[in-house]
């Protein structure tokens, strides 16, 4: 009966997606599919309730962190600082290096802001545009892009899939960045070699582009926007509770926005509610975005999924299924089964936040070490979803930056990241 209810719940999945319907819709569905094998499993609907509200207890935390990311990405754009920061780094754009400076550009303003779609909406755009005006490789253009959003996605202290994870695991999210790092370093390097060499063999001349007079007829371009930045940094350093040095970071914003840039209070609050919104519309594409409403979608998917893993650990409806994942990972390793659910959680759920929820609950028991876990869904899930290409992890950064669907096949650094580590966690199994 487990496999009927699995089955028809991927069947709802995909039609939804596939006829472009609210996968939140689809998740509600899903709920109440979950309910009902519940309720045949002979239990009462207040127990059932119950076990819905302890799952969703348990995104609480990263519920009220979705929330400030939602202010704090408003009000970055409005006090100048995603438009400062690009500025100060454009013109170390130069025609020989132009395919690995986009990859570092966009892992450098991914790991600030800690959203691939954002990154890929500001220093992305940039950087296709620039390469389009440069005659550059708009397949390896979008491939070095899209590695670079994804960087920053996964290791960035403000990044909602690292928090999502550390939430799941029950680690501390610095920690988990210090290993993503240690983890990373060698398909880093090897991505980075890969892009300077293509780079080099690629014909580009200069750029036209001149996007810092765009900017600064939007805001003031000044140091002090910096700002909150440099807050988000320094108190990472110190291992601050995440929420806190967001709220740190969105307090230095809103004096930044209110004195610098002269943003009246009403507007401000407007911006943290519904989004910033650009005054120039040539920029709208690359600023607007951000405030509380654009993390509702993620929100809902979050505190439904949680509210699924609630119903999964009172009936043991998933024990089947993990005990025969538990059996191939004894001959295979459990990172490798790891990487083949998220390949087929990323493909039924079409989105990253799903997907690492769902890898999270059929995994989690195949790796004792919450710790070793936790990296091993930072290495698996989290850069695979973004490869599926029907996936919005991957099409909407490729798509907002205006770089074809072919980029996903110069991704380097999302494939090369998930082969480096089975190596790696193969070899420390034998």
């Amino acid at each position: 009966m487990e496999t009927l209810f699995l089955v028809l719940f991927t069947v709802i999945l995909t039609v939804f997606i596939s006829l472009d319907w609210s996968i939140v819709a689809a998740l509600l569905i899903g709920l109440f599919l979950f309910s009902l094998y519940a309720k045949l499993k002979g239990n009462s609907l207040k127990a059932i309730a119950k076990m819905i509200i302890d799952g969703a207890k348990t995104s609480k935390n990263i519920l009220i962190v979705f929330f400030l990311v939602g202010i704090l990405t408003a009000l970055w754009r409005d006090c100048g600082t995603i438009p400062t920061i690009i500025a100060y780094t454009v013109d170390l754009i130069k025609p020989e290096s132009f395919i690995f400076m986009t990859f570092a550009l966009c892992c450098l303003v991914s790991f600030l802001i800690g959203t691939s779609f954002g990154s890929a909406a500001t220093m992305g755009v940039i950087c296709v545009t620039m390469g389009m005006a440069m005659g550059a490789n708009p397949v390896l253009t979008g491939g070095a892009m899209l590695s670079g959003v994804l960087f920053g996605d996964r290791c960035s202290p403000v990044s909602t899939s690292a928090l999502l994870v550390s939430e799941l695991t029950h680690t501390n999210i610095y920690e988990n960045i210090r290993r993503m790092l240690t983890t990373a370093a060698v398909p880093f390097a090897v991505t980075s070699v890969i892009y300077i060499i293509a780079g080099f063999f690629s014909h580009t001349g200069e750029s036209k582009t001149d996007i810092v007079s765009l900017f600064s007829k939007e805001v003031i371009l000044t140091p002090l926007a910096l700002i909150p930045a440099a807050v988000i940094l320094i108190l990472a350093l110190f291992k601050v509770k995440t929420r806190y040095s967001m709220l740190c970071s969105i307090i230095a914003a809103f004096f930044v926005s209110l004195f610098v840039q002269k943003t009246e209070i009403t507007e401000l609050l407007s911006f943290a509610v519904t989004g910033y919104k650009a005054t120039l519309p040539e920029l709208s594409a690359m600023l607007n975005g951000g405030g509380i409403s654009s993390m509702v979608r993620v929100l809902l998917i979050v505190c439904i999924s949680s509210a699924y893993s609630g119903i999964f650990n009172a009936t043991g409806m998933l024990t089947a299924l993990i005990k025969k994942l538990d059996a191939i990972a004894d001959k295979t390793g459990s990172f490798a089964v790891t990487v083949f659910v998220s390949i087929f959680t990323s493909a039924i759920s079409c989105n990253q936040t799903l997907a690492i929820i769902l890898s999270d609950s059929l995994c989690s028991k195949l790796e004792k070490d919450n710790k070793q876990f936790a990296i091993d869904l930072e290495n698996s899930v989290v850069v695979i979803a973004p490869l599926i290409p029907w996936s919005i992890a991957g099409a909407v950064p490729l798509t907002s930056a205006g770089a074809p669907t072919a980029s996903l096949l110069t991704a380097f650094y999302l494939y090369l990241l998930p082969l480096y580590y089975l190596i790696v966690r193969r070899k420390k199994s034998i």
